[in-house]
């Protein structure tokens, strides 16, 4: 009875840190457009970068890993067993999800899933990274990165923890997630997912490649075409200004006399 009450308040404690919605949270203290209303409407990391710029998405994304982290480190401290801390991580990533201080419409839960991951076993988390780096690098897909490397966290788990019953929460976490991702999935399907850009000798991130409208050169009769009003303006060409060199030749200046050229036989 007593190992089922702890049960219950780990597994409630995880959902409750999962439930603050970090991009809500950040956008109402710094006065941000409200991320379910605008960009791609999911309060989350990305959407907030899109809406407010990298310091503010790094602060969300800062905070959905660490209410991953948090309680599965809280219910370490009660010595709790494997099964219980898969559940406690499939607990945040549900609140993350589902959030009930936010009338349980949340994000995708990708971050806190592998904060909770990390907390559970570093090389299981450490596995999950790699995998979507992999998938990223190859596909050009965030989001059939997330959902493949989220996939794989419970076939990672029976190496790394050893045990197969943490398969069973990690298993619901990959589904809900999954679940989360459906309109990415359509758009895969269609070939409408926008891809990740990895240009050489650009310093920008990957998020800030992704948020950049892309530029098109177009022609005259291209500018006509979409602004029919409009008249072409011709292109301007710098003048280039050249110096006038006359045909006196400019005397050389002389060089100082030595001591040997003043008495040249000593």
């Amino acid at each position: 009875m007593v190992d089922f009450l702890l049960f219950l308040l780990v597994v409630a404690i995880g959902y409750l840190f999962g439930s603050f919605s970090s991009a809500i949270i950040v956008s109402r203290v710094f006065s941000l457009p409200d991320p379910r209303v605008g960009g791609s409407k999911n309060p989350g990391a990305t959407n907030v970068l899109r809406l407010a710029g990298k310091k503010y998405a790094v602060l969300v994304l800062i905070a959905d890993v660490l209410k991953g982290v948090i309680p599965v480190a809280i219910a370490r401290l009660f010595d709790v067993s494997p099964l219980t801390l898969g559940f406690v991580c499939f607990a945040a990533v549900m609140g993350h999800i589902y959030p009930v201080f936010f009338g349980f419409k949340g994000g995708k839960g990708v971050a806190t899933a592998i904060g909770a991951l990390f907390c559970l076993n570093l090389i299981l988390g450490g596995m999950v990274i790699a995998t979507w780096l992999v998938v990223a690098n190859y596909s050009r897909y965030s989001s059939l990165a997330s959902m493949t490397a989220i996939t794989l966290a419970p076939v990672y788990s029976a190496f790394t923890i050893g045990q197969v019953d943490i398969i069973v929460p990690l298993f619901f976490i990959a589904v809900f997630i999954l679940f989360q991702h459906r309109n990415n999935i359509t758009r895969l399907i269609d070939g409408e997912e926008p891809k990740i850009l990895f240009r050489q000798g650009s310093e920008n991130s990957i998020a800030d490649q992704l948020t950049q409208p892309e530029t098109k050169i177009l022609t005259s009769d291209e500018v006509q075409e979409e602004n029919p009003g409009e008249k072409p303006q011709p292109q301007r060409h710098k003048k280039t200004v050249r110096k006038k060199t006359t045909g006196k030749k400019t005397a050389e200046p002389k060089k100082p006399q030595t001591a040997k050229d003043v008495n040249p036989k000593e």
